[in-house]
């Protein structure tokens, strides 16, 4: 019997190199150290149910990762937006490190089905648990910089997570309308004007499209589900092509 099970681990454990091997290829960043990129991914279930072997779980690299992962988007932030207030920073950042949205990085390159867990914490759909998602998502991040250095990680970010952020997915957090007033009152001057193009769409389901002019020209036109959504969305652009102009 014991013969079987360590065939079996055997085989499992080749699975699961086989499966790292492509996620790096995936992400085109070749760990140095392999180990650090599989202890990332290592649930302290696991560790419990291997006392014998010299398996350590992700939980110091999770305090490692919070903390380059709060840099790097910190820094992308303040280079991105010149205008925004300490406290506009700070909750955007927040809604971009909080755990639906480390959920979502960490769904979207299917780390779940890469993490090794114990039996009961599997029965019981720790796989998909969010929690464990995002403290995977934030212990990765401290793997790879463990690994490769903080360059490493802003590249990773560029390509999985600094365009979900440009693309607007948390705009819901920004106000844009605000800081393309204090933009064109501070650099360009002028009158700033939005109108409401189009409604589209059934009562439930209703959709806007807004543009923002400036002194007469539109700079940013912009669609949301509600008439402020559509302006914050226009303001973005606009904001955007005038600090394009503008450098």
């Amino acid at each position: 019997m014991p013969r079987h099970i360590n065939y079996k681990e055997k085989r499992t454990f080749a699975k699961k190199v086989e499966e790292f091997k492509k996620f790096q290829e995936l992400i085109d960043h070749s760990f140095k150290n392999e180990k650090l990129l599989y202890q990332a991914f290592t649930h302290s279930s696991y560790v419990n149910e291997h006392r014998k072997k010299p398996y350590e779980d992700n939980e110091r690299l999770e305090f490692l990762g919070d903390a380059v992962l709060e840099l790097t988007i910190s820094q992308y932030l303040y280079k991105k937006y010149p205008m925004m207030s300490e406290g506009e920073l700070t909750k955007l950042r927040a809604a971009i490190v909080c755990e639906p949205s480390l959920v979502a990085f960490a769904n979207n390159l299917s780390f779940g089905s890469l993490v090794l867990l114990g039996k009961g914490e599997e029965m019981t759909g720790g796989r998909a648990r969010p929690a464990l998602l995002a403290d995977v998502f934030e212990a990765f991040i401290g793997a790879l910089y463990l690994d490769q250095g903080l360059e490493a990680v802003v590249q990773f970010l560029e390509q999985f997570v600094i365009p979900k952020i440009d693309e607007g997915a948390f705009s819901h957090v920004m106000d844009f309308k605000s800081q393309l007033q204090e933009f064109v009152q501070r650099d360009t001057k002028g009158i700033l004007e939005y109108k409401i193009l189009q409604e589209k769409g059934p009562a439930h389901n209703r959709e806007f499209v807004s543009t923002v002019s400036l002194n007469g020209e539109v700079f940013g036109t912009g669609s949301g589900r509600s008439k402020k959504e559509a302006e914050q969305h226009a303001a973005q652009e606009a904001l955007s092509r005038l600090q394009q102009i503008n450098n």
